[in-house]
């Protein structure tokens, strides 16, 4: 008989607000090495600020947060990054002013060389290598999400969290850029991915969750009955 597998990211009773107000309200979400959970919701649920808390940049008010089964509630932002937590943030997250491969060293600091960073991002995105000098700034959007994704990727993560991946780009892009998180799953990576269009999303995701008004009102593997939930969340004709 197989050992079940241990969540690498495991949130219990998440609460948090924001100046007083409640934002999260009890989340309770665990994803194993491997494995793809889609959070999904319409806006204003809370998904954007479940991957803050889960990264260390927004403190909750209530519940557990933990990596490998270690409660890290308190940890730094910097420090999580280091112990293998991940965020690459909606709208992009590069230094524009900055050249391509100054974005990348500037992930130096968490432990990889400069050279093994470009060798693997110049890998994972060829045409990044061709852009090296370029200022991020004047990138396509396709290709400063490349850049985002390319940076998360070199401190090496065991948790990915992705913050609506596929913002502003074509569905040719964000057909290639999750074809990659599903490699990068693959290799035993553990990967919370929050969007509001479902649809890429779900073609790689192992299970999904809907989060609605700070709960999470459904949670299972994506099927028909997903779809009727987020129909009924999405549209507002649940009872």
């Amino acid at each position: 008989m197989s050992t079940p597998r241990r969540p690498l990211l495991t949130m219990s009773g998440i609460r948090a607000a924001y100046h007083g107000i409640t934002v999260l309200s009890g989340v309770d979400l665990a994803v194993d090495p491997g494995q793809v959970l889609a959070l999904l919701g319409p806006n204003g649920a809370g998904k954007s600020t479940t991957l803050k808390v889960a990264a260390g940049l927004h403190p909750p008010s209530g519940g557990r947060v933990l990596l490998g089964g270690r409660d890290v509630a308190g940890v730094r932002a910097q420090d999580l990054v280091r112990a293998g937590v991940c965020l690459v943030p909606e709208g992009r997250g590069v230094f524009p002013n900055l050249s391509v491969r100054d974005n990348l060293l500037m992930m130096t600091f968490a432990g990889h060389g400069l050279e093994k960073i470009e060798e693997s991002s110049y890998t994972r995105f060829p045409v990044l290598g061709t852009r090296r000098h370029q200022p991020a700034g004047t990138l396509s959007g396709g290709e400063q999400q490349m850049l985002a994704l390319a940076r998360g990727l070199a401190t090496d993560p065991a948790v990915l969290l992705l913050d609506e991946l596929s913002m502003g780009l074509a569905p040719r892009v964000v057909a290639e850029l999750y074809e990659l998180v599903g490699e990068i799953a693959r290799q035993g990576v553990a990967v919370l991915v929050v969007e509001q269009f479902a649809t890429a999303a779900l073609k790689i995701a192992d299970r999904a969750a809907v989060l609605v008004r700070g709960r999470i009102e459904w949670q299972g593997q994506p099927d028909d009955s997903l779809h009727a939930a987020l129909s009924s969340y999405y549209l507002g004709s649940s009872t």
